[in-house]
């Protein structure tokens, strides 16, 4: 058959094949929105989470904000529903809600665990071998810590648990006591309250230890339940009521001179969230990790003064004190050391601080030099 080459068959020939390629190219981008991974981005989730600290605390606010992170960051995908403690369960029971998947999540400190295991508070209030929470928290990440607290949750404990360490705290005080601390003879027979390992500590000390969550210490206090406790830092202890029951307040103390918040979550929950979620979490706990030691240089700085202003006597704890704080930690850490666990934990340690801090102490100069050069009056 002749082929028509006339005007009118030309742009009949070419008005078909624009038509099979527009259904060509629709085709592919249909077959392209079917082949794409199913990302379930349209998804949202809300976990509980609670807190072990009462709802005026600082420490609930920093929950809030690692949470504020996680929840802006998801888009919403994840929210983060912060509970205060003892709205699910009493503070001390959080880690067990967490496993059995009643709560999805919490915000504590490792401290808290140390009676399942000793080694959970190396942890969280570990010995003072010369670093703080920062160097600490380098430990985790860069020194082995993380492989060494997963093998505790997961393989020992076999915790349904993933958990991040974040919120490096400045050293602890010594804490609230009746009239001034001026040895370590004070210790003796004294009705102490603290929690972790410094329990031990304060043991061999002569203290007469009780392990109370962050609300019930004030009230005891002012029972005479207690003889003298330390918390935390200047603005939970003028939130808890500290100033009100004494007016005693010794500062530094090698007890608890480097701890973290433990932030942990189910780890069937966890292991189901995209990976980008996972990583939201992850980066929301470093990034709040900074942000808390900032908000709290500036915090405890105020509420220390806002505490001088209640009539309080605030006084640096003695020397001989601190170095029979140090003894004592030795004989902690050669009792416990029996177990293997905490011997690998404990070597490890060691071994950074070791590295970590002799290239700090050499590289940092004396900031007591610059600062009473500034400030110093006579």
């Amino acid at each position: 058959m002749k082929k028509d080459n006339s005007p009118d068959a030309k742009t009949s020939e070419r008005s078909k094949h624009s038509r099979r390629r527009f259904l060509q190219v629709a085709g592919l981008g249909a077959a392209a929105t079917v082949a794409a991974p199913q990302v379930s981005r349209a998804q949202t989730a809300t976990w509980k989470f609670q807190s072990t600290w009462p709802n005026r605390d600082i420490f609930h606010e920093f929950c809030n904000d690692f949470a504020k992170r996680v929840n802006d960051m998801s888009g919403g995908r994840l929210k983060i529903d912060v509970l205060a403690s003892g709205a699910v369960v009493p503070a001390f029971q959080l880690q067990d809600a967490v496993h059995a998947g009643i709560l999805d999540g919490g915000h504590g400190v490792a401290a808290y665990w140390y009676g399942k295991n000793k080694a959970f508070a190396l942890f969280g209030t570990g010995p003072s071998f010369g670093w703080n929470a920062n160097s600490f928290l380098g430990w985790m990440n860069y020194g082995g810590g993380y492989d060494l607290y997963n093998e505790l949750q997961q393989q020992i404990l076999k915790l349904n648990i993933v958990g991040f360490l974040s919120g490096p705290m400045p050293a602890q005080p010594l804490g609230w006591f009746k009239s001034e601390v001026t040895s370590a003879d004070a210790f003796k027979g004294l009705k102490y309250r603290t929690v972790g390992l410094a329990a031990d500590l304060n043991r061999q000390l002569g203290a007469a230890v009780t392990i109370l969550a962050g609300g019930e210490i004030v009230p005891a206090l002012e029972r005479g339940v207690i003889d003298g406790a330390e918390f935390n830092n200047p603005s939970s202890d003028l939130v808890l009521g500290f100033p009100d029951v004494s007016k005693n307040l010794m500062l530094q103390s090698y007890h608890q001179s480097g701890e973290t918040f433990e932030l942990i979550f189910n780890k069937a929950k966890y292991d189901g969230l995209p990976a980008e979620l996972k990583a939201i979490i992850k980066y929301a706990a470093e990034a709040e990790s900074a942000d808390m030691s900032w908000k709290a240089l500036d915090r405890y700085s105020k509420d220390l003064e806002a505490i001088k202003g209640r009539g309080v006597t605030v006084r640096k704890t003695p020397d001989s004190v601190l170095k029979a704080q140090l003894d004592a930690w030795n004989k902690v850490i050669e009792e416990f050391s029996k177990d293997p666990f905490f011997k690998k934990v404990i070597d490890s340690q060691k071994a950074w601080v070791q590295r970590t801090y002799a290239y700090e102490r050499l590289n940092e100069p004396s900031r007591d030099m610059a600062y009473d050069h500034f400030f110093k009056t006579a």
